[in-house]
């Protein structure tokens, strides 16, 4: 009897999953394992931890969904608290397998528990890990991971010309799982030490884990709105459900593979339309993938202050600018509306990261660290590869090939809110704002500030303005 364990990661779906199809392949029985490491959860650096609530409940959604999959194939999911290396020991001698399999992973924390298995279990089991988080895989792109090129556009034209996206991995007809492989009940939010962060009203989306859920997005997106066909016209919209896929929590989780977006957007090609916003959204597809293989090609450096060009600057670390910006108090209504929104949901638009990760580093001049860490901590949707390449992009310290990329807030605001909908929306203090000083209302006089109710709030005195403003 042949038995192999599946140890999910970030790949909670049963449909394109290669260690869930290999394992169904080559094994009699499977027994599928996921492995909270309380200890990692609660971890914290750069003043905020690595999870937050919203996280770590869409999190247990997504499993629970992908429980309910594998019982419908006739497993079950067992899911255990620990570390990956011991838990996982424990299994193998208890059941008698000689095999896992699982996802690879690309970053220095995830490798060291891959190591850390292989090491425990070195001479009695084989570890399997496929890559299975990327549209292309590494041995399709043209180029040895030590030659991925520095710049996106190099990368994205090569891959477009030489790289194929492999076929989708089939969902497995049947499951066999030893009798007495029998899961448990999820932990709750409060086993594992979270309490219950709700999701405002004024939220757009209220993300909600799991496969199923995932595929609802996309049938929704593409067929039943067709509103894959404006994506590239809305994609820097920052009110409303729609401007945007919304696909990234379950991107990021692995609810759902690139691969099957791709194929989706490119059986609507064929037989609804073809234009500039089909191709767009396979692009960010591929910006996705691109941090991910800067991740692999530089290791720790994407997390080191000076980045992976080497750059040094005069980072501070002000806690009290820190704090404001966190909180969105910082009395730059476009800042603080979407760091606000952030706050309140767990989500922020693609635009209103660039802004608020601008503001933070070439306004505030604060570590871009302290930033890129709050966002691990908040964000829904957060990537590790993602995240920490797009921040340290904006800084300066990462793949942007423009020296000193600058966002204005006033500009993109008049270009992005101009009416001021969006701060509006997120920042009630301002509601009664004539539109012309929506944006900055520390220009208004005295008089003004005291008859729209701002002279005693942050608004009057905004933390900093850039003088280029």
């Amino acid at each position: 009897m042949k038995r192999g364990i599946v140890w999910f990661r970030n790949d909670l779906r049963v449909t394109d999953n290669e260690a869930l199809f290999r394992a169904s392949q080559e094994c009699d029985e499977v027994l599928p394992v996921y492995v909270f490491d309380k200890d990692y959860l609660h971890l914290e650096k750069y003043g905020s931890k690595k999870f937050g609530a919203r996280r770590v409940k869409f999190l247990l959604e997504s499993l629970t969904d992908l429980k309910e999959s594998l019982k419908a194939l006739g497993a079950d999911l067992l899911v255990e608290t620990g570390k990956a290396d011991e838990v996982l020991s424990r299994i193998t001698e208890e059941y008698g397998t000689k095999l896992i399999y699982g996802q690879k992973e690309v970053t220095q924390e995830e490798l060291n528990v891959e190591e850390d298995v292989k090491e425990r279990l070195t001479g009695n089991v084989e570890v399997k890990l496929y890559h299975g988080h990327s549209l292309y895989h590494p041995e399709d792109i043209p180029f040895q991971i030590d030659k991925v090129p520095d710049v996106f556009s190099d990368f994205r034209k090569r891959c477009e010309k030489q790289a194929k996206v492999r076929d989708l991995f089939a969902i497995p007809e049947k499951l066999d799982s030893p009798p007495n492989f029998i899961g448990r009940d999820l932990p709750a939010l409060t086993d594992l030490g979270f309490e219950e962060k709700p999701i405002s009203e004024k939220a757009a989306v209220i993300f909600k884990g799991g496969e199923r859920q995932a595929r609802e997005r996309l049938e929704n997106y593409l067929w039943e709105t067709q509103n894959l066909s404006t994506y590239k016209y809305t994609r820097n919209g920052l009110l409303g459900l729609d401007y945007s896929s919304k696909f990234s929590a379950w991107l990021a989780h692995g609810c759902i593979s690139p691969r099957m977006i791709h194929y989706e957007v490119k059986r609507y090609e064929k037989t609804i339309k073809k234009n500039s916003s089909t191709y767009w959204l396979v692009f960010e597809l591929i910006w996705r993938d691109y941090f991910r293989y800067v991740a692999l090609k530089y290791g720790n450096r994407l997390f080191f202050q000076e980045g992976i060009k080497g750059k040094s600057a005069d980072w501070k670390v002000d806690s009290d600018k820190i704090d404001a910006w966190k909180k969105g108090e910082t009395g730059v209504p476009f800042v603080d509306a979407n760091m606000k929104e952030l706050n309140a949901t767990g989500f922020m638009s693609n635009r209103g990261r660039q802004i608020v990760a601008s503001y933070f580093t070439k306004d505030l001049n604060q570590d871009w660290r302290h930033g890129a860490a709050y966002f691990e901590q908040e964000l829904i949707d957060y990537d590790v590869a993602s995240n920490w390449g797009n921040w340290a992009y904006v800084a300066g310290v990462g793949n942007d090939p423009r020296e000193n990329r600058y966002f204005n807030v006033l500009s993109q605001a008049d270009r992005y809110d101009k009416k001021g909908e969006y701060v509006r929306h997120w920042l009630p203090d301002l509601h009664a704002m004539p539109k012309e000083f929506v944006h900055k209302p520390w220009m208004l006089g005295e008089r003004e500030k005291e008859e729209f109710g701002i002279a005693n709030s942050v608004f009057a005195a905004p933390l900093y303005v850039n003088e280029k403003w």
